[in-house]
C-alpha cells in the first residue's frame, strides 16, 4: 500500500511514540527527520487496545477542523517497511491510510497508522507516555500541545522489566 515513488523510501507521519527519534530508529535505522506537521480534522488520543493491556496513540478522525494532530514526518527506507508494520501491530490493532499534512514547508503526504481496536477503559503505561513526551518535546512541538499530552493519565506496567527495557534507550550514546 506505500508508494514507492521517492526512489526506495517513504514518509510516514508519526504522532505517539515512534515520534521519538531513538525510539523509531530502533524499530528503523533508516528513520530520518523530514520535519514536524499538522494533521487536521483528527485529535490525539490514548485509546488503541494493545496486546500487553495498555493503551497506545491513535489519531482519531474527527471531522472538526478545529482539531489537530502534531506529530513528525519521517522518511524510512521501503525495505524496512515490514519491520515498521510488525511493531505498529499492523492488522492486529492498526490499520494505514494516506493523509495530507499541513507543514511550515507547505502541505505534503504521508503514510499513516490509526487504530483500529479501541477501547476507552485502558490507560497508557508510564513508559509509553515517556516514549511520546520524549519524542513531542525533542521535535518541538508547541508547548500546550505537549502540557495536553503531560494531563493524559498513565498507570505502572506490571511487568517493571518491560518499563527498564523500554526506557533504557535513552541512556545509552
Amino acid at each position: 500500500m506505500w508508494d514507492n515513488e521517492s526512489g526506495g523510501s517513504m514518509l510516514c507521519f508519526c504522532y505517539g511514540s515512534n515520534m521519538s527519534q531513538r525510539r523509531l530508529q530502533a524499530r528503523v535505522p533508516s528513520a530520518r527527520f523530514k520535519t514536524v506537521a499538522e494533521l487536521p480534522n483528527h485529535r490525539l488520543r490514548f485509546h488503541k487496545a494493545a496486546m500487553d493491556g495498555s493503551a497506545k496513540c491513535d489519531a482519531e478522525e474527527t471531522g472538526n477542523p478545529e482539531d489537530r494532530v502534531v506529530g513528525v514526518v519521517y522518511e524510512i527506507a521501503d525495505s524496512q517497511k515490514p519491520d515498521l508494520d510488525k511493531h505498529e501491530a499492523l492488522g492486529f490493532g492498526y490499520d494505514e491510510k494516506q493523509v495530507e499534512l499541513a507543514a511550515p514547508e507547505g502541505n505534503l503526504q504521508a503514510w499513516m497508522y490509526f487504530a483500529t481496536r479501541i477501547d476507552d477503559s485502558l490507560k497508557p503505561f508510564h513508559w509509553y507516555k515517556d516514549h511520546v513526551l520524549t519524542g513531542a518535546r525533542e521535535n518541538g512541538l508547541p508547548a500546550d500541545y505537549i502540557a495536553r499530552i503531560e494531563a493524559v493519565e498513565s498507570i505502572d506496567d506490571p511487568s517493571p522489566e518491560r518499563h527498564g527495557r523500554e526506557l533504557a534507550i535513552y541512556r545509552s550514546t
